[in-house]
């Protein structure tokens, strides 16, 4: 039985929701120091040797059966692909625009795990969210059609990137069972990293272009805060207190993000954007609403199907 969400795990939840939220804004920061194919590399460098260093201290299973190693060449190229093509979109497209594109993911999951795992069944609450989130992604590209080609391009490549990162997710959740959820973060970012870091000495501009002290700490930001230690509280809190309770605090990640992108980088605050705001945090917000029983009557959720991180 998971424990009640006490006030300090749920101020640790909103600030993590918060934090991947904003991760957007630290790619853009970055961008001005590095190319986006280098940031990856840079970026999952940096988490790779903080996890491998906490699994260390914490005991960690390093060691994987044969039988595992296809499921994890399959994750780890889905990861490549994804986050390649993520990146180089970001390079394209404001930062507020694609925080709320990623999180039509939430959406995709419910609508293929309805197909692909059982016993994961569509409900009213989850189909009405997924139709507002739809709906608040729609307006983003419905209001677009005055943006330079160049937004408009990577608004698709980040589309793109998070109908890949559903199905990965979908895969994952098929076939996490017998794994430690260590495993399926840490290795696909080891095998990852040093891809990261060829695509950029092929296909970047510029590797490493002077970087200043705002580039620099947005890497160790999205390698250390977003990366390691998002993944270890993420799924402390999901161990202790249930994915209900934890994930209906997502909604914070698309807010982080559009408010950070307006604070840090000054990007415009529309009346398109606000709407597919209001409609994407209200679609994720629907799903995780209850009727009337505390946490302790929800079902029980198996922790380790919901080992993610809300963000890439």
């Amino acid at each position: 039985m998971n424990g009640e969400l006490t006030f300090a795990a749920a101020m640790m939840t909103a600030l993590l929701c918060m934090f991947f939220g904003t991760n957007t804004v630290a790619i853009k920061v970055a961008l001005r120091g590095f190319g986006p194919f280098t940031i990856a590399g840079l970026r999952f460098a940096l988490a790779s040797l903080a996890l491998f260093c906490w699994a260390m201290a914490s005991g960690k299973k390093f060691r994987i059966a044969r039988a595992q190693t296809v499921p994890l060449v399959i994750l780890s190229m889905g990861f490549v692909i994804q986050l390649s093509i993520f990146h180089f979109g970001m390079s394209l497209t404001d930062a507020s625009r694609a925080s709320l594109i990623i999180n039509l993911q939430p959406f995709l999951v419910l609508l293929l795990a309805h197909f692909f795992i059982p016993g994961e069944r569509a409900t009213v609450k989850k189909g009405l969210g997924m139709v507002l989130g739809f709906a608040g992604v729609s307006v983003i590209f419905a209001g677009s059609a005055g943006s330079p080609s160049g937004v408009r391009n990577g608004d698709l490549l980040v589309l793109c990137s998070t109908v890949i990162w559903g199905v990965v997710t979908v895969y994952t959740k098929r076939v996490i069972h017998g794994f430690d959820p260590f495993q399926i973060v840490f290795y696909p970012m080891v095998f990852s990293f040093p891809i990261f870091l060829l695509e950029g000495y092929l296909w970047d501009p510029v590797m490493v272009r002077e970087p200043d002290l705002a580039s620099l700490v947005s890497m160790v930001y999205q390698g250390l805060v977003t990366g390691a230690f998002g993944f270890i509280a993420w799924n402390t809190l999901l161990k202790r207190y249930g994915a209900v309770s934890i994930h209906s605090f997502i909604f914070l990640s698309p807010v982080a993000g559009v408010g950070f992108s307006a604070l840090l980088l000054g990007e415009k605050l529309s009346s398109d954007l606000l709407l597919s705001l209001a409609l994407v945090a209200a679609g994720i917000i629907i799903p995780y609403l209850r009727t009337g029983k505390s946490v302790a009557d929800e079902p029980e959720e198996e922790v380790i199907q919901e080992s993610e991180i809300p963000g890439p």
